[in-house]
Protein backbone atom coordinates (compact mmCIF):
# COMPACT_ATOMS: atom_id res chain seq x y z
CA UNK A 1 0.00 0.00 0.00
CA UNK A 2 1.16 3.52 -0.88
CA UNK A 3 2.25 5.83 1.80
CA UNK A 4 2.45 9.53 1.83
CA UNK A 5 6.54 9.30 2.23
CA UNK A 6 6.19 7.26 -1.15
CA UNK A 7 4.55 10.29 -2.96
CA UNK A 8 6.36 13.28 -4.55
CA UNK A 9 4.90 15.54 -1.83
CA UNK A 10 6.88 18.97 -1.39
CA UNK A 11 10.20 18.86 0.82
CA UNK A 12 8.99 21.17 3.21
CA UNK A 13 5.85 19.45 4.01
CA UNK A 14 7.37 15.78 4.81
CA UNK A 15 7.00 15.23 8.10
CA UNK A 16 4.41 17.56 9.33
CA UNK A 17 1.05 16.06 10.72
CA UNK A 18 -2.33 17.58 10.11
CA UNK A 19 -4.28 19.18 12.66
CA UNK A 20 -5.83 17.44 14.65
CA UNK A 21 -8.38 17.52 18.59
CA UNK A 22 -9.75 14.09 19.86
CA UNK A 23 -13.42 13.29 18.81
CA UNK A 24 -13.91 10.77 21.03
CA UNK A 25 -17.61 10.85 21.17
CA UNK A 26 -18.88 11.79 24.74
CA UNK A 27 -21.58 13.49 26.35
CA UNK A 28 -19.48 16.39 27.88
CA UNK A 29 -17.51 18.15 24.71
CA UNK A 30 -15.25 20.40 25.92
CA UNK A 31 -12.30 20.38 24.14
CA UNK A 32 -12.23 22.72 20.90
CA UNK A 33 -14.03 26.01 22.82
CA UNK A 34 -17.04 25.50 20.60
CA UNK A 35 -20.12 27.39 21.96
CA UNK A 36 -22.01 24.54 23.55
CA UNK A 37 -25.31 26.42 23.29
CA UNK A 38 -27.67 25.69 21.01
CA UNK A 39 -29.20 28.24 18.58
CA UNK A 40 -32.36 29.33 19.82
CA UNK A 41 -35.21 27.37 18.15
CA UNK A 42 -36.86 30.78 16.78
CA UNK A 43 -33.52 31.92 15.10
CA UNK A 44 -33.28 28.39 13.81
CA UNK A 45 -36.50 28.41 11.94
CA UNK A 46 -35.64 31.72 10.60
CA UNK A 47 -32.28 30.18 9.12
CA UNK A 48 -33.45 27.35 7.86
CA UNK A 49 -36.44 29.36 5.81
CA UNK A 50 -33.29 31.38 4.50
CA UNK A 51 -31.54 28.41 3.14
CA UNK A 52 -34.78 26.83 1.57
CA UNK A 53 -35.36 30.10 -0.40
CA UNK A 54 -31.50 30.10 -1.31
CA UNK A 55 -31.45 26.36 -2.46
CA UNK A 56 -33.92 27.28 -4.93
CA UNK A 57 -31.08 29.66 -6.58
CA UNK A 58 -28.47 26.98 -6.01
CA UNK A 59 -28.45 25.65 -9.80
CA UNK A 60 -26.27 29.20 -10.04
CA UNK A 61 -23.20 30.62 -8.84
CA UNK A 62 -23.69 32.43 -5.51
CA UNK A 63 -22.88 36.58 -5.36
CA UNK A 64 -18.99 36.77 -5.87
CA UNK A 65 -18.69 39.52 -3.42
CA UNK A 66 -20.97 38.04 -0.95
CA UNK A 67 -22.21 41.78 -0.68
CA UNK A 68 -25.27 41.11 1.51
CA UNK A 69 -23.17 39.43 3.93
CA UNK A 70 -20.13 41.99 3.92
CA UNK A 71 -23.20 44.56 4.29
CA UNK A 72 -24.54 42.66 7.25
CA UNK A 73 -20.91 42.02 9.18
CA UNK A 74 -20.56 45.92 8.93
CA UNK A 75 -23.16 46.85 10.53
CA UNK A 76 -22.76 44.05 13.21
CA UNK A 77 -18.91 45.64 14.36
CA UNK A 78 -20.02 48.87 14.18
CA UNK A 79 -16.86 51.10 14.53
CA UNK A 80 -18.01 53.03 11.30
CA UNK A 81 -17.13 50.48 9.40
CA UNK A 82 -18.68 49.52 5.72
CA UNK A 83 -19.11 46.65 3.20
CA UNK A 84 -15.54 47.67 1.56
CA UNK A 85 -13.74 47.29 5.14
CA UNK A 86 -15.15 43.35 5.14
CA UNK A 87 -13.81 40.33 3.54
CA UNK A 88 -15.22 36.53 4.59
CA UNK A 89 -14.11 33.24 3.81
CA UNK A 90 -15.10 29.36 5.09
CA UNK A 91 -14.26 30.15 8.68
CA UNK A 92 -11.28 32.33 9.98
CA UNK A 93 -8.61 29.70 9.13
CA UNK A 94 -9.49 30.48 5.49
CA UNK A 95 -9.38 34.01 5.68
CA UNK A 96 -5.69 33.64 7.75
CA UNK A 97 -4.84 31.00 5.13
CA UNK A 98 -5.94 33.58 2.03
CA UNK A 99 -3.96 36.81 4.28
CA UNK A 100 -0.33 34.47 3.63
CA UNK A 101 -1.05 33.51 0.44
CA UNK A 102 -1.34 37.27 -0.52
CA UNK A 103 1.52 38.62 1.76
CA UNK A 104 3.38 35.56 2.91
CA UNK A 105 4.58 32.64 0.62
CA UNK A 106 8.10 31.22 -0.11
CA UNK A 107 11.06 33.39 1.04
CA UNK A 108 8.99 35.43 3.38
CA UNK A 109 8.16 34.53 6.75
CA UNK A 110 5.19 35.02 9.65
CA UNK A 111 6.15 35.51 13.25
CA UNK A 112 3.69 34.46 16.55
CA UNK A 113 4.30 33.89 19.84
CA UNK A 114 3.53 30.67 21.07
CA UNK A 115 1.67 29.18 22.96
CA UNK A 116 -0.84 30.38 20.85
CA UNK A 117 -3.20 28.78 18.07
CA UNK A 118 -1.63 26.12 16.73
CA UNK A 119 -3.62 26.52 13.09
CA UNK A 120 -0.95 29.28 12.96
CA UNK A 121 1.83 27.67 12.41
CA UNK A 122 0.12 25.26 9.86
CA UNK A 123 -1.31 27.70 7.39
CA UNK A 124 2.01 29.00 7.51
CA UNK A 125 3.48 25.67 5.94
CA UNK A 126 0.70 24.83 3.90
CA UNK A 127 1.52 28.73 2.14
CA UNK A 128 5.18 28.34 2.47
CA UNK A 129 5.64 30.65 4.43
CA UNK A 130 8.35 30.30 7.05
CA UNK A 131 7.23 30.17 10.80
CA UNK A 132 9.35 31.86 13.04
CA UNK A 133 8.22 32.55 17.03
CA UNK A 134 9.40 34.49 20.19
CA UNK A 135 8.91 34.06 23.48
CA UNK A 136 6.19 35.73 25.51
CA UNK A 137 6.56 38.02 28.73
CA UNK A 138 5.85 36.24 32.52
CA UNK A 139 1.96 34.97 32.75
CA UNK A 140 1.87 34.47 29.02
CA UNK A 141 1.50 38.26 28.34
CA UNK A 142 3.07 40.30 25.04
CA UNK A 143 4.42 43.70 26.00
CA UNK A 144 5.07 46.38 23.51
CA UNK A 145 9.21 45.66 24.29
CA UNK A 146 8.89 42.26 23.38
CA UNK A 147 6.73 42.12 20.71
CA UNK A 148 8.97 45.26 19.04
CA UNK A 149 12.34 43.38 19.82
CA UNK A 150 10.85 40.38 17.96
CA UNK A 151 10.09 41.88 14.96
CA UNK A 152 13.84 43.99 14.69
CA UNK A 153 15.19 40.66 15.32
CA UNK A 154 13.26 38.10 12.84
CA UNK A 155 11.89 41.27 10.14
CA UNK A 156 8.91 39.42 9.44
CA UNK A 157 6.34 40.30 6.46
CA UNK A 158 3.61 39.38 8.60
CA UNK A 159 2.94 39.34 12.40
CA UNK A 160 0.16 36.87 13.93
CA UNK A 161 -1.22 38.30 17.46
CA UNK A 162 -4.18 36.42 19.25
CA UNK A 163 -6.26 37.95 21.35
CA UNK A 164 -7.53 36.61 23.47
CA UNK A 165 -4.70 34.04 22.70
CA UNK A 166 -5.66 30.42 22.24
CA UNK A 167 -4.69 28.25 24.20
CA UNK A 168 -4.28 30.99 27.31
CA UNK A 169 -7.23 33.29 27.11
CA UNK A 170 -4.89 36.14 27.82
CA UNK A 171 -5.20 39.16 25.41
CA UNK A 172 -2.60 41.97 23.26
CA UNK A 173 -2.48 45.48 24.36
CA UNK A 174 -3.92 48.27 22.64
CA UNK A 175 -0.63 49.39 23.35
CA UNK A 176 1.35 46.12 22.08
CA UNK A 177 -0.93 46.52 18.78
CA UNK A 178 0.21 49.61 17.70
CA UNK A 179 4.26 48.97 18.54
CA UNK A 180 4.31 46.50 16.79
CA UNK A 181 2.40 47.98 13.70
CA UNK A 182 4.51 51.07 14.14
CA UNK A 183 7.72 48.98 14.10
CA UNK A 184 7.22 46.92 10.72
CA UNK A 185 6.62 47.58 7.45
CA UNK A 186 4.64 44.46 7.16
CA UNK A 187 1.00 43.15 7.54
CA UNK A 188 0.04 42.90 11.47
CA UNK A 189 -2.86 40.32 11.72
CA UNK A 190 -4.89 40.36 15.02
CA UNK A 191 -6.92 37.28 15.32
CA UNK A 192 -9.96 37.79 17.61
CA UNK A 193 -11.82 34.67 17.39
CA UNK A 194 -12.78 35.58 20.72
CA UNK A 195 -13.34 38.56 21.18
CA UNK A 196 -17.08 38.58 21.68
CA UNK A 197 -15.75 37.01 25.05
CA UNK A 198 -13.87 39.61 26.41
CA UNK A 199 -14.73 43.33 27.94
CA UNK A 200 -11.05 44.66 26.95
CA UNK A 201 -11.05 47.00 23.66
CA UNK A 202 -10.90 45.27 20.14
CA UNK A 203 -8.22 45.83 17.74
CA UNK A 204 -11.17 47.25 15.80
CA UNK A 205 -10.96 50.75 17.22
CA UNK A 206 -7.15 51.54 15.53
CA UNK A 207 -8.33 50.54 12.20
CA UNK A 208 -8.40 53.99 10.99
CA UNK A 209 -5.52 55.05 8.74
CA UNK A 210 -3.37 51.58 9.45
CA UNK A 211 -3.83 50.09 6.27
CA UNK A 212 -1.78 47.15 7.17
CA UNK A 213 -3.70 46.25 10.07
CA UNK A 214 -6.31 43.16 9.86
CA UNK A 215 -8.39 42.48 12.72
CA UNK A 216 -9.82 38.66 11.65
CA UNK A 217 -12.92 37.53 13.40
CA UNK A 218 -15.40 33.93 13.25
CA UNK A 219 -18.87 33.35 13.43
CA UNK A 220 -18.12 29.68 15.13
CA UNK A 221 -17.69 30.64 18.89
CA UNK A 222 -20.14 33.59 19.99
CA UNK A 223 -22.83 32.71 17.23
CA UNK A 224 -22.46 29.10 17.46
CA UNK A 225 -22.08 28.65 14.21
CA UNK A 226 -18.83 26.39 14.19
CA UNK A 227 -20.76 23.89 11.81
CA UNK A 228 -20.94 26.87 9.51
CA UNK A 229 -17.91 27.49 8.89
CA UNK A 230 -18.09 31.52 8.78
CA UNK A 231 -14.77 33.63 9.23
CA UNK A 232 -14.33 37.13 8.07
CA UNK A 233 -11.79 40.43 8.95
CA UNK A 234 -12.53 43.97 8.87
CA UNK A 235 -9.44 46.05 7.64
CA UNK A 236 -8.57 48.72 4.42
CA UNK A 237 -10.22 48.01 1.47
CA UNK A 238 -7.02 47.06 0.15
CA UNK A 239 -6.52 44.27 2.20
CA UNK A 240 -9.65 42.56 0.18
CA UNK A 241 -8.70 43.62 -2.68
CA UNK A 242 -5.36 41.79 -2.39
CA UNK A 243 -7.43 38.49 -1.13
CA UNK A 244 -9.72 38.86 -4.27
CA UNK A 245 -5.91 38.04 -6.19
CA UNK A 246 -5.97 34.49 -4.12
CA UNK A 247 -9.31 33.47 -3.32
CA UNK A 248 -11.03 30.72 -5.33
CA UNK A 249 -14.26 31.93 -7.23
CA UNK A 250 -17.41 31.96 -5.68
CA UNK A 251 -15.54 30.50 -2.62
CA UNK A 252 -18.47 31.11 -0.35
CA UNK A 253 -21.76 29.36 -1.38
CA UNK A 254 -25.02 30.52 -1.42
CA UNK A 255 -26.15 28.25 1.33
CA UNK A 256 -23.09 29.44 3.54
CA UNK A 257 -24.37 33.24 2.67
CA UNK A 258 -28.04 32.93 3.69
CA UNK A 259 -27.31 31.17 6.78
CA UNK A 260 -24.54 33.74 7.96
CA UNK A 261 -27.01 36.83 6.77
CA UNK A 262 -30.11 35.36 8.81
CA UNK A 263 -27.79 34.45 11.87
CA UNK A 264 -26.68 38.40 12.12
CA UNK A 265 -30.08 39.37 11.76
CA UNK A 266 -30.25 37.66 14.92
CA UNK A 267 -27.38 39.07 16.39
CA UNK A 268 -28.88 39.95 20.05
CA UNK A 269 -30.72 36.82 20.70
CA UNK A 270 -27.32 34.90 19.10
CA UNK A 271 -25.29 36.92 21.87
CA UNK A 272 -27.23 36.37 24.69
CA UNK A 273 -26.08 33.03 25.50
CA UNK A 274 -22.75 34.94 25.71
CA UNK A 275 -22.99 36.76 29.08
CA UNK A 276 -23.26 33.13 30.78
CA UNK A 277 -21.23 31.51 29.06
CA UNK A 278 -18.46 34.41 31.02
CA UNK A 279 -20.39 33.40 34.05
CA UNK A 280 -19.54 29.50 33.42
CA UNK A 281 -16.01 30.34 32.26
CA UNK A 282 -15.58 32.38 35.84
CA UNK A 283 -17.31 29.51 37.70
CA UNK A 284 -15.08 26.94 36.44
CA UNK A 285 -11.71 28.98 37.04
CA UNK A 286 -12.86 29.60 40.75
CA UNK A 287 -13.83 25.91 41.35
CA UNK A 288 -10.37 25.07 39.98
CA UNK A 289 -8.44 27.46 41.93
CA UNK A 290 -10.36 26.07 44.77
CA UNK A 291 -9.50 22.55 44.34
CA UNK A 292 -5.99 23.68 44.05
CA UNK A 293 -5.31 24.11 40.37
CA UNK A 294 -3.56 27.36 39.12
CA UNK A 295 -6.36 28.82 36.22
CA UNK A 296 -4.98 31.61 34.13
CA UNK A 297 -6.86 34.39 33.68
CA UNK A 298 -9.00 34.22 30.92
CA UNK A 299 -11.14 36.55 28.19
CA UNK A 300 -11.89 33.97 26.06
CA UNK A 301 -14.82 30.95 26.49
CA UNK A 302 -12.50 28.88 28.29
CA UNK A 303 -9.84 27.99 30.84
CA UNK A 304 -6.17 26.71 31.08
CA UNK A 305 -5.20 25.45 34.02
CA UNK A 306 -2.14 24.40 35.71
CA UNK A 307 -0.88 22.60 38.79
CA UNK A 308 -1.74 19.09 37.31
CA UNK A 309 0.95 16.51 37.90
CA UNK A 310 0.08 14.11 35.00
CA UNK A 311 -1.96 16.02 32.37
CA UNK A 312 -3.20 12.90 30.21
CA UNK A 313 -3.14 10.73 33.14
CA UNK A 314 -5.96 13.20 33.98
CA UNK A 315 -6.95 13.75 30.30
CA UNK A 316 -8.17 10.05 30.12
CA UNK A 317 -9.87 9.81 33.86
CA UNK A 318 -12.28 12.51 32.32
CA UNK A 319 -12.55 10.93 29.58
CA UNK A 320 -13.71 7.72 31.16
CA UNK A 321 -16.05 10.06 33.36
CA UNK A 322 -17.62 10.69 29.29
CA UNK A 323 -15.91 14.52 29.90
CA UNK A 324 -14.00 15.20 27.16
CA UNK A 325 -11.21 18.25 27.34
CA UNK A 326 -8.15 19.25 25.99
CA UNK A 327 -4.36 18.57 26.37
CA UNK A 328 -2.66 21.42 24.36
CA UNK A 329 0.95 20.62 24.99
CA UNK A 330 1.63 23.02 27.89
CA UNK A 331 3.74 21.14 30.80
CA UNK A 332 1.44 20.49 33.97
CA UNK A 333 -1.50 22.28 31.74
CA UNK A 334 -5.13 21.14 30.25
CA UNK A 335 -7.58 24.01 28.69
CA UNK A 336 -11.29 23.34 29.23
CA UNK A 337 -14.03 24.64 27.13
CA UNK A 338 -16.64 26.90 29.61
CA UNK A 339 -20.00 25.10 28.68
CA UNK A 340 -23.37 24.77 29.63
CA UNK A 341 -24.12 25.16 33.92
CA UNK A 342 -24.85 21.46 33.55
CA UNK A 343 -21.59 20.66 32.20
CA UNK A 344 -19.36 22.99 34.17
CA UNK A 345 -21.00 21.51 37.15
CA UNK A 346 -20.47 18.20 35.82
CA UNK A 347 -16.66 19.26 35.21
CA UNK A 348 -16.08 20.40 38.34
CA UNK A 349 -17.68 17.60 40.80
CA UNK A 350 -15.17 15.10 38.46
CA UNK A 351 -12.35 17.24 39.43
CA UNK A 352 -13.20 17.18 42.98
CA UNK A 353 -13.83 13.56 42.63
CA UNK A 354 -10.57 12.75 41.26
CA UNK A 355 -8.88 14.87 43.34
CA UNK A 356 -10.47 13.58 46.45
CA UNK A 357 -9.19 10.03 44.96
CA UNK A 358 -5.89 10.93 45.07
CA UNK A 359 -5.81 10.92 41.39
CA UNK A 360 -4.42 14.51 40.69
CA UNK A 361 -1.90 16.18 42.02
CA UNK A 362 -1.52 20.39 42.38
Amino acid sequence: MTSLSDLPIRDDLRGLKPYGAPTDPVSIQLNVNENTHPIPEAVATDIVTALAQAVMSANRYPDREFTELRESLAAYLGHGLTADNIWAANGSNEVLQQTLQAFGGPGRRVLGFPPTYSMHSIIASGTGTEWVTATRDPEYDLTPATVVAAIVEHAPDVIFLCSPNNPTGTSVSIETIVAAYDATEGIVLVDEAYAEFSDLESALTLLHRRPRLIVSRTMSKAFAFAGARVGYLAADPAIADALRLVRLPYHLSVLTQAAAVAALAHATEMLAMVDEIKTQRDRMSAGLAALGFVPVPSEANFVLFGGVADPQALFHKLLIQDILIRDVGIPHHLRVTAGTEAETTAFLDAMADLQALGRVES
